[in-house]
């Protein structure tokens, strides 16, 4: 008996049963597709089993990752429904050999299924082959994830297209043809996706930002650690943990600052000043110098400046009985060599990088006077206990020099002056 007696073997059982050939056709079909259904179930659970195991045993003995990353995401389990999908469509034909319209339909849907199959494996490898790479240091600050995107969305593209051929009948390149009229409407529905894969690329191509990297974006709020770039969006885990979504193609049309130039150097800046209230400024007196010399870090530099200004005031016979005459010290420039002083010896700064205390531009408030220079501890907690501590020793340092740091006047203090 060949392959087609044996699925009409059925059908003549149910017509010698005395049932009317109109019911026994469609009723031989049904049975004959539930059968198939079955058949193919147990060989799909049978496939998983076998292919799941296999992976097991694949995993034990290899040192890659890649299979554990491929069972997370079900690529196997994807994978056994080839040999099934195979099975319904050699099947098929026999089980709806009297009806034509139904075989057609049948293998139509068949069709649009292995369509699915495709995509969802090819979608499914991406993903681990992406889980893969993340685990390597050359591409963890990389973004795969748009890359991905770009190319599921034109798969997808693909695959919807080609279904519809399929269900219209149409061949696949005249369907395409015929979208070249819907172009225009295409462009329009997918302009974000189109600005994102095209943001995607300077991005990754100029390396302008990767994960990892800390960002400041004031136009969105964001200010913290970029968790992943994607096609159409980028994350930001700000500070205080709430994330941030950035459209991608901000990135290359507004401006934002990128600390990575920050966090690869040798420091992190630290840039802050004091006011002086300019009335506390004046010239020093030979007691008051004297006095200063007392301050280590600046008593060697106060001993050559005082013999080098009394030097040229006596070749210039400068007289000296105003100290307005000639070249003198002041308390606020001694000061400032004092904190410069003080920062090369303080250990937490890089004294490899710019170091300096300028004197800025006055203003109603008295005369800034700004610390420049650079921490070698550049976590966050650790920068600012840096900065505090300078700047600790340094208002409190301020009276020694005969010097008084600007506050707004209150109540308080304007009754301590009228008394």
């Amino acid at each position: 008996m060949d392959n087609g007696q044996w699925w009409f073997a059925l059908k003549r059982l149910l017509l010698e049963s005395g049932m009317p050939p109109q019911t026994a056709g469609p009723l031989n079909a049904f049975l004959l597709l539930a059968m198939t259904f079955v058949l193919v179930l147990i060989l799909d659970y049978a496939l998983w089993k076998l292919i799941r195991i296999f992976a097991a045993r694949l995993a034990k003995r290899t040192r890659t990752n890649f299979d554990n990353f491929a069972v997370t995401n079900r690529l196997p389990r994807y994978l056994a429904h080839i040999l099934p999908l195979f099975l319904a469509f050699e099947l098929i034909p026999f089980v709806f050999s009297e009806f034509a319209y139904a075989e057609y339909m049948a293998l139509k849907v068949l069709n649009v299924l292995g369509v699915f199959l495709l995509l969802s494996i090819v979608q499914r490898f991406l993903r681990t082959v992406n889980d893969y790479l993340k685990t390597k240091p050359r591409f963890r600050d990389k973004p795969i994830d748009s890359y991905i995107q770009v190319f599921m969305i034109f798969a997808w593209a693909a695959g919807a297209m080609a279904i519809l051929a399929i269900i219209t009948g149409t061949d696949i390149w005249k369907f395409l043809t015929g979208l070249g009229a819907l172009s225009a409407v295409l462009l329009l529905i997918f302009k974000d996706t189109i600005l994102g894969f095209v943001a995607s690329i300077q991005v990754s191509i100029n390396d302008m930002v990767r994960i990892g990297d800390w960002i400041t974006f004031e136009k969105y709020g964001a200010d913290g650690d970029v968790i992943e770039i994607n096609l159409a969006t980028v994350k930001v885990q700000n500070f205080d943990k709430t994330i941030t979504t950035i459209p991608t193609y901000a990135l290359i049309s507004d401006s934002f600052k990128n600390w990575r130039g920050m966090q690869s150097s040798g420091g992190r800046r630290i840039k802050r000043s004091v006011i002086i209230k300019q009335q506390s400024i004046h010239f020093l007196t030979e007691a008051a110098v004297e006095e200063l010399k007392k301050v280590s870090l600046i008593s060697g530099y106060l001993a050559d400046r005082q013999a080098k200004i009394k030097a040229a005031n006596e070749e210039s016979g400068v007289d000296k009985s105003l100290l307005v005459n000639g070249r003198n010290m002041t308390n606020l420039g001694v000061f400032r060599k004092y904190i410069e002083s003080y920062l090369e010896n303080h250990s937490a700064i890089n004294d490899k990088m710019t170091l300096m205390t300028r004197q800025l531009e006055p203003t109603t408030q008295g005369i800034p006077l700004e610390v420049y220079a650079f921490s070698s501890d550049k976590r966050w907690q650790n920068y600012e206990y840096i900065m505090a501590d300078i700047f600790d020793h340094i208002l409190a340092a301020v009276p020694y020099f005969d010097l008084e740091i600007y506050e707004l006047p209150t109540q308080l203090t304007v009754k301590e002056e009228k008394s």
